[in-house]
């Protein structure tokens, strides 16, 4: 139990309730500064235990005891009893009831009057347990002073590491104040969100002279890893310049207030919102058409090649899904969000991560199982977005028939047949003509290297976009060649000889985990 952070300092000496006229009055005249300073904030905190002292059974005798005279101590020895002297007592005192009645009573049926005083721990130490006078002492903290001081100064020095961690990258960008964060947003106005992650939301807003549009992220401050999480994605997302990326235009650091991340707004909306929300009180409502879902395949693509190959790091996402590919004006897509984005050495160089983070239905085997993160893992993910554009299905779906939730096992003996799958596999709300067949085909060809289970026989993203375009591909290996059928589909040998039927109904059941209640959810975090 603790008082405000407002309240002043307790003073050292307790009350005793017996003492005669020979207590010195600069005590009394501390203890009704006391009283006076905190009369109003401890009145209704007293109300509300008033009801509880009976109930607390430590009842202990106190003693008369007199305040030394000697005011002489010296400043050290202050300082070493300052912390003993912190943890204080509350001694709520019964008038009017003798000690032993009151000990032999039962608690529950005190309900005397009470006056409380302080003491700290020293002098409840010192206190003669054989008085005849009994108390309730209940443990308050007071040294909130403290820990607030301490706390600013954690608070400060975490705000002075991110700023250096930072300083390269901070010059590129421009740096906004929370004033400008909090217009921009309309005091982050329900209105304005646009849509929110596990430890973010993500806020539509208008900056500067022109009224820019304006993305604004806000992590989640009471978070311990937001800084890093902040860090790690400011100088990732900086670092990136492509067509088919959203730019990283500034931030803002605020100690109070906590973190944000502005980046370029995109006016068409998610890819997500385009394949599976309907426009409600709009019948039959335009569905994106086979053009669209092309160039939205082979430009997000381009993006992840770029990450992989095209930074002087290699970038792993480990997010991508319709939710964070958004569609311009153009319908030109670019991928978003790199709260989960990270480096590694180089590409095909995996390395193991404690903590899976990422989406249900979008994580590759090898990093959904053992926690092992390559640019492979952003190429799965990719071929679960293919499969998406080309049935218009999600990927986990608790309401389809058995052995259909799951897009990735439900398509997997169909992406087999190649071109011969078409009809069974394209969204029906598509058109199939001979002039986009080859293209359809072409994608189904990608998604199934794509989606192939073992890590080390899924293409790299050049691969996947040869295949995308239809152009030659002298640079695949003969070892990944044996996997391919003569129609260019690709067979998974990894799911039929070492993946086996349980392994993978474990995966189903822990990927079908909180589906009914999470299903509508942006983002789901597996920890």
């Amino acid at each position: 139990m603790g008082f405000t952070d407002s309240m002043g300092e307790p003073p050292n000496a307790s009350i005793d309730p017996g003492s005669s006229s020979s207590t010195s009055s600069s005590f009394f005249e501390s203890k009704d500064h006391y009283c006076d300073y905190n009369e109003l904030k401890i009145k209704s905190i007293l109300k509300k235990m008033a009801w509880e002292l009976a109930g607390l059974a430590c009842f202990l005798p106190s003693r008369r005891r007199r305040i030394s005279g000697n005011n002489e101590e010296t400043e050290e020895k202050k300082k070493d009893k300052n912390l003993e002297h912190n943890k204080a007592w509350l001694l709520a005192e019964s008038g009017g009831c003798v000690g032993a009645e009151l000990t032999n009573a039962d608690p529950h049926s005190v309900h005397s009057s009470f006056r409380f005083s302080f003491c700290s721990q020293v002098e409840l130490d010192s206190m003669n347990m054989s008085s005849s006078i009994a108390a309730t002492v209940l443990m308050v903290n007071l040294d909130n002073g403290l820990c607030e001081s301490r706390a600013k100064e954690l608070k400060w020095r975490r705000i002075e590491s991110l700023e250096r961690s930072i300083s390269p990258v901070a010059n590129t960008l421009i740096r906004f104040s929370y004033g400008e964060i909090l217009t921009a947003t309309r005091c982050f106005s329900k209105g304005r969100v646009l849509g929110r992650g596990a430890l973010s939301y993500v806020f539509r807003g208008r900056v500067g002279l022109l009224r820019t549009s304006v993305a604004i992220k806000r992590l989640d401050k009471e978070d311990k890893e937001s800084s890093k999480a902040f860090c790690r994605e400011l100088m990732i997302a900086s670092s990136l310049h492509h067509p088919n990326v959203v730019p990283l235009v500034g931030f803002c650091i605020d100690p109070e207030e906590g973190l944000f991340l502005v980046y370029k707004y995109v006016s068409g909306g998610s890819l997500e919102c385009h394949l599976h929300e309907k426009k409600r009180g709009i019948k039959g409502s335009a569905t994106l058409s086979w053009s669209v879902r092309y160039k939205v395949a082979t430009g997000i693509a381009q993006s992840v090649a770029y990450l992989h190959n095209g930074t002087e790091r290699c970038v792993v996402h480990r997010d991508i899904k319709p939710s964070n590919i958004l569609l311009s004006s153009r319908k030109t897509p670019k991928l978003c969000d790199f709260g989960l984005a990270t480096w590694t050495s180089a590409p095909s160089v995996p390395f193991l991560c404690k903590t899976v983070k990422g989406t249900f239905g979008y994580l590759a085997p090898e990093y959904f199982q053992h926690g092992k993160v390559s640019d492979r893992t952003d190429v799965y993910a990719l071929g679960v977005v293919l499969l998406e554009l080309i049935t218009g299905r999600k990927p986990i779906e608790a309401r389809r028939p058995p052995g259909e939730e799951n897009l990735v096992l439900w398509a997997k003996p169909l992406l087999c047949k190649g071109k011969g799958a078409i009809g069974e596999l394209l969204d029906p709300r598509v058109k199939c003509t001979l002039k986009n067949s080859n293209q359809v085909a072409r994608m189904i060809e990608a998604a199934a290297a794509c989606v192939t289970s073992e890590e080390s026989r899924r293409p790299a993203i050049g691969e996947i976009i040869a295949i995308l375009k239809g152009e030659e591909q002298p640079f695949i290996s003969k070892r990944k060649k044996s996997g391919f059928l003569g129609n260019g589909c690709v067979i998974d040998c990894y799911s039929q000889s070492q993946q086996t039927n349980s392994e993978m109904r474990s995966h189903l059941a822990l990927a079908m985990l909180g589906v009914s209640e999470f299903e509508e959810d942006d983002h789901l975090c597996c920890r």
